[in-house]
């Protein structure tokens, strides 16, 4: 097949995603209950198991005090496209109040709900009535607009986790040549982990589509440098180690490759969606001065919430090693490059990409398998992490610049 005979056909992917009023489109249609303290979380979490549906899903943060960043974060959340609903549910005397939640979510035309437990009586009755309104919502929902979408309406994030040898040759390779495709055809592609950039400075910085960007990209290296030195962390662990990656330099490529090979159109941040196609660099190193409040990626879920708080339809982890999470709000595809691990972990792992070492299949074929594969899991074949029930979140206290405010999340 030509290369323009493989650009048709993946532009001729399609399937009907749900209109939301803000314009943009969705591909799952969820209920999201959302815990507005730790004190609240056992409520919540009742509430979405009782319900016991697909559709219905829980994130949220534990912290009583302020955090611009998680605040952010549940902010984005809402306006994520595919959700439909949300509940909030909090104690009663925390900062975040799950009643600001629900007029957000009210005035993003999606149906919206609060409670808190003080008020309602206590657990068993908050989880009634939560209960009710959930079962009511996921009703409303099934006469939501649908409207077609195509690869050009998606936007898709990329992460990595428990890399080995074959991930900057064959997994992240994948990724980073059906970025280009993505790219091509009018969609948005993020990658993040700027941490596993050391070493590459140059290569990064000189990707820039302007000269802008390109200080964008050199103002983040260098912070995230500066970062790094300030905690003694570095992203690279002893089970890359036994992977058979040598040094931090091996892996930054590996992960850099990721991005594919078009011109960066900018930097964003957590909680921020890119403002126009093409492919972004995310940022989520803490901004400087308070590094107290937290540090970056301390697991692959917080990773993978940050893309999604970018208005990520579907996020890749990438693995070597093999991994087992999913994704609240958008669906987690895991790929490896290592056959072994695919062939040992077949419950969790669902996208082999092997075949480019052996030879058997190009990068470019490679890739547009990936590309259908995408489509299908966008148009509601569940992906496996999903169809277990994997949906895991992590949302820390980590200092976010509070000039950078929730309504910044609107695009």
């Amino acid at each position: 097949m030509s290369r323009t005979d493989e650009r048709k056909r993946l532009e001729e992917l399609s399937w009907m995603g749900y209109q939301r009023k803000d314009g943009r489109l969705g591909i799952r249609n969820r209920v999201l209950v959302i815990y507005t303290v730790k004190c609240a979380e056992f409520v919540a979490q009742k509430i979405v198991e009782r319900a016991d549906h697909l559709d219905v899903e829980l994130i949220g943060f534990p912290g009583c005090t302020d955090n611009q960043y998680a605040v952010n974060m549940l902010i984005s959340m809402i306006r994520h496209p595919n959700i439909g609903a949300v509940l909030a549910v909090g104690l009663g005397c925390e900062y975040i109040q799950p009643e600001w939640l629900a007029d957000i979510a009210t005035k993003e035309g999606k149906l919206s709900h609060w409670v808190f437990i003080q008020k309602e009586g206590g657990t068993q009755s908050t989880i009634e009535k939560g209960l009710a309104w959930v079962e009511w919502s996921l009703k409303q929902l099934q006469d939501t607009p649908r409207a077609e979408m195509r690869l050009k309406d998606l936007v898709i994030g990329a992460e990595c986790g428990g890399s080995d040898y074959t991930s900057g040759l064959a997994g992240n390779a994948v990724v980073g040549r059906f970025y280009d495709k993505l790219v091509d055809l009018g969609g948005t592609a993020i990658f993040e982990e700027i941490v596993e950039a050391i070493g590459l400075r140059d290569m990064l910085v000189n990707r820039g589509k302007s000269e802008e960007v390109r200080q964008q990209l050199s103002y983040t290296y260098d912070k995230m440098l500066d970062y790094c030195k300030s905690v003694r962390q570095y992203s690279i662990s002893p089970g890359n180690f036994a992977g058979g990656l040598t040094t931090i330099e091996e892996k930054s490529m590996g992960a850099l490759v990721k991005s594919g090979s078009r011109p960066i159109q900018g930097v964003t941040k957590v909680a921020v969606p890119p403002t126009k196609p093409g492919l972004w660099l995310l940022d989520s190193t803490p901004d400087p001065y308070w590094m107290q409040f937290g540090i970056t990626n301390p697991n692959d879920n917080e990773g993978l919430m940050d893309l999604i708080s970018c208005g990520a339809h579907i996020v890749f982890l990438v693995t070597g090693r093999g991994s087992v999470v999913g994704s609240a709000v958008s669906p987690c595809i895991k790929i490896t490059g290592n056959h072994a691990t695919f062939e040992r972990m077949a419950e969790d792992m669902e996208f082999d990409a092997s075949l480019i070492l052996t030879g058997e299949m190009s990068r470019d074929a490679m890739a547009d398998e990936l590309a259908v594969h995408v489509a299908e899991i966008a148009s509601g074949v569940l992906s496996k992490s999903e169809a277990m029930g994997h949906k895991e979140f992590y949302i820390p206290y980590k200092y976010q610049d509070k000039n950078i405010p929730p309504k910044a999340c609107e695009q």
